[in-house]
């Protein structure tokens, strides 16, 4: 995995072989953040990573200057991988590990952008529980963005604050917002 633009740009980053993880493709990062550099301005945007994984999306929006990211994985050396990292390239990204939908409930925080990558074989109704708690609990601030990447086959344009979707390869990006 490598970070694709910003401060950190063409930095390899090897993750250990034991995550159980699909990093983002560098196809799709880069398609996304394409659409992200017009609707937002990054060095002002909090950041949620829910799945983090090996926080690939998150050295992307660290390295391109958000100023803080809340990390989430449930897996202990997933958080742990992501701790290392973002002290070793000094970026703004707190870690934790948490079930996604537990932390979901409990945070008082709210974001400017919400990002979930969540593992592929995900029933829809995990999905639709996730949308429901992130607007429920307020979770995202005004004009905020929640984007979920999934599989082609998933469909979740009958969600609640679906607006659109791109696809890159085999990924694809919901985007939601408040409605």
């Amino acid at each position: 995995m490598r970070i694709i633009s910003g401060t950190h740009k063409g930095k390899r980053i090897v993750a250990p072989k034991n995550l159980p993880v699909r990093p983002t493709t560098d196809f799709a990062k880069e398609g996304l953040f394409n659409i992200l550099r017009n609707r937002i301005p990054i060095e002002e945007t909090e950041v949620l990573d829910l799945f983090s994984g090996t926080g690939n999306m998150s050295y992307e929006f660290a390295s391109r200057g958000a100023p803080k990211i809340t990390a989430i994985d449930s897996h202990y050396a997933c958080v742990k991988f992501i701790d290392k990292i973002a002290r070793e390239l000094e970026f703004p990204i707190t870690p934790f590990k948490a079930d996604v939908y537990k932390f979901l409930d409990k945070t008082p925080q709210t974001f400017d952008l919400i990002f979930a990558d969540p593992p592929y074989a995900i029933d829809i109704e995990d999905i639709n529980n996730m949308v429901s708690k992130i607007f429920q609990n307020n979770l995202l601030k005004p004009d905020g963005i929640f984007i979920i990447e999934h599989p082609k086959q998933t469909d979740l344009t009958e969600l609640s604050g679906y607006q659109e979707h791109r696809k890159y390869g085999g990924s694809v990006f919901s985007f939601f917002s408040k409605t």
